[in-house]
């Protein structure tokens, strides 16, 4: 009689996307994150929400490595998939990066055509390095990008010449080439006109269901689309509360988070919020 077989040991578990650890930035005089423990999970969606001067643009920054926290002995306060230090190339092939700044510094890029926007996705530059060469299989996905985003008749046009809504499309694109397991989005919706913040909110519900983990950053609770439900409210550079959307996106949670009287409407799956007037 054959021995019984050993049991399999477990796989191990996966990194978290995102690891904060009592980080703290201090920009001048003011400290804007006050020892920031945050958690993310891959494949787990998250809206990271908040008011102006919260901090949710020094996350950002602290993710793309455009900030560091202060530093201390022991483990590192910020890590990326399990990775204290990484190279910015590298990490864009796993974590694309969409955010107001990318528009500006590329729109104002002199003659640059959509389809070479995307391409340069590959460099995490504005530009092919000189010393690159785009082979065909980078122009094939990213017109293959640009077709996921519903965008290909754009890929002749002039960045400088785009709207909001399709420059939201195209950055997508860009951060779609190395067709990355998580999007981090700094208020994607921001200047969009009504109906091209629902063609974009249907496109990020696409991308969840894509499988494509989405961390959310905004202030707008109408971005929340309903395949995010986890919540982490900031407020002074903290954490206020982390939970579901439907236990956070309350008239109380808001108000406090805010500063002043707020009120939750329910459309549907989707949360909009208005502020009550005296």
């Amino acid at each position: 009689m054959n021995p019984a077989a050993s049991p399999a040991a477990p796989a191990p578990a996966a990194a978290p996307l995102f690891e904060l650890d009592r980080a703290t930035v201090v920009r001048g005089p003011a400290r804007v994150l006050h020892d920031l423990s945050l958690t993310i999970p891959l494949g787990q969606h998250t809206a990271i929400l908040g008011p102006n001067g919260c901090g949710k643009s020094t996350f950002i920054k602290l993710i793309s490595r455009e900030l560091y926290p202060l530093a201390r002995e022991g483990d590192a306060p910020v890590k990326v998939f399990g990775l204290r230090r990484w190279n910015v190339g590298e990490l864009r092939n796993r974590l694309g990066l969409v955010t107001s700044d990318l528009t500006r510094d590329l729109q104002q890029m002199p003659y640059l055509r959509v389809e070479d926007a995307v391409v340069t996705g590959f460099f995490s530059s504005f530009v092919v390095p000189p010393h690159r060469q785009v082979d065909p299989g980078m122009r094939a996905r990213a017109r293959r990008a640009l077709e996921q985003v519903r965008a290909t008749a754009l890929a002749d046009r002039q960045v400088a010449e785009l709207s909001t809504g399709e420059m939201r499309r195209v950055l997508i694109a860009r951060a779609l080439v190395h067709e990355p397991e998580a999007l981090l989005l700094d208020e994607p919706t921001a200047g969009l006109d009504l109906v091209a913040r629902r063609h974009f909110l249907e496109l990020m519900r696409e991308l969840a269901r894509r499988g494509i983990t989405l961390v959310l950053v905004t202030h707008h609770i109408e971005e929340i689309i309903p395949e995010i439900d986890r919540v982490l409210l900031l407020r002074d550079g903290a954490v206020y509360a982390d939970g579901s959307r439907a236990d956070l996106l309350t008239d109380a949670h808001l108000s406090h988070a805010f500063g002043g009287p707020v009120r939750v409407r329910h459309e549907g799956a989707f949360y909009s919020a208005d502020l009550v007037h005296a």
